[in-house]
């Protein structure tokens, strides 16, 4: 479904992503830890061109990604990305949110489109909450309806570049039970996260990244009880003692 193959990307003189090679199959489920810095964001980010990359090929169901122009709007489409800020339209309703890129990019009627917004919205467990503005909503809220709004282009992938670091520790569940729902509903994912609960239970592979690296590619459970790289010990044994 997404592959890169030999990707890089530098910021001045810091090369973030150094040579990248990843392949994530249809209904796969990808998450990816590492420390800060390592290029976590910057790959998903690259994966629909949010980031340009300096070299590599990254391909999309099976259509490589142009660099720019419509042939890159519309392969952007059918990939949905969440944010960690939830970046929704504070003037706009959460019905209107989720309706609008349907409308707009897909050109559906809108009595359709918010027909279907309210769908989602019920399906993220939102759906008394349709004619309010973002700012009345918790940041958990506001995250779910990010989700629908992602989902309303009914993309064949979806990119979640640390969904839950801007929420408050009670919030984050629901955010990550929205999530584990797609997973089992076999949703292409890429998940940035820290959350590693979310990583074992969810994931079919997590890979670790390190320096602009992908020092690890595996099954959750080979990876969290034998880790290979010393990196990645070192990494698990600070997180995972708190």
């Amino acid at each position: 479904m997404i592959s890169l193959s030999g990707v890089n990307k530098h910021f001045g003189d810091l090369h973030v992503l150094r040579d990248i090679e990843l392949t994530v199959g249809r209904g796969e489920v990808v998450v990816v830890i590492g420390p800060s810095g390592s290029g976590k964001s910057t790959l998903c980010r690259a994966i629909n061109r949010l980031e340009p990359v300096e070299s590599g090929t990254i391909v999309i169901d099976g259509q490589p990604l142009p660099a720019e122009g419509r042939g890159l709007a519309k392969l952007r489409a059918e990939v949905g990305m969440v944010f960690q800020s939830f970046n929704l339209f504070a003037h706009r309703t959460v019905l209107q949110n989720v309706a609008l890129a349907p409308v707009k990019v897909r050109g559906r009627p809108r009595d359709e489109a918010e027909r279907r917004a309210r769908a989602l919205l019920e399906r993220v467990g939102l759906a008394d909450q349709a004619d309010k503005y973002p700012a009345q909503l918790s940041g958990g809220q506001q995250q779910r309806v990010a989700i629908a709004r992602a989902l309303a282009m009914d993309p064949k992938a979806l990119l979640f570049d640390e969904p839950t670091s801007a929420l408050d520790p009670e919030m984050i569940n629901e955010v990550l039970d929205v999530m584990r729902g797609l997973a089992r509903e076999g949703m292409t994912m890429v998940v940035v996260t820290h959350e590693m609960g979310f990583a074992r239970s969810a994931a079919n592979r997590v890979v670790f990244m390190a320096d602009g690296r992908i020092v690890e590619d595996r099954a959750p459970e080979d990876f969290f009880a034998r880790p290979e790289s010393e990196r990645a010990r070192d990494f698990l044994s600070k997180i995972l003692k708190h």
